[in-house]
């Protein structure tokens, strides 16, 4: 026989009752790759002539992008 223990702190919610967030990061993958089908070929470009404004670029779906949309939709 399988028991199953409920947390009381959680009981009686139905949606999403851990609060884990799907949509913010699902849309700020998203956004990332958009940006970065646009960012990343510049970025390449740019590295050839000046290596670290070249990174700087590249990185930017990652390190501003993603954390940005992410965070901006709470569910």
């Amino acid at each position: 026989m399988v028991r199953h223990y409920v947390n009381h702190k959680h009981a009686g919610m139905r949606r999403n009752p851990y609060r884990r967030k799907v949509v913010g990061p699902a849309a700020g993958i998203l956004a990332c790759a958009a940006a970065g089908v646009v960012e990343w070929p510049v970025g390449a470009m740019v590295y050839i002539f000046r290596r670290m404004k070249g990174r700087r670029i590249m990185s930017h779906p990652v390190h501003v992008v993603y954390p940005s949309v992410s965070r901006a939709i709470p569910i």
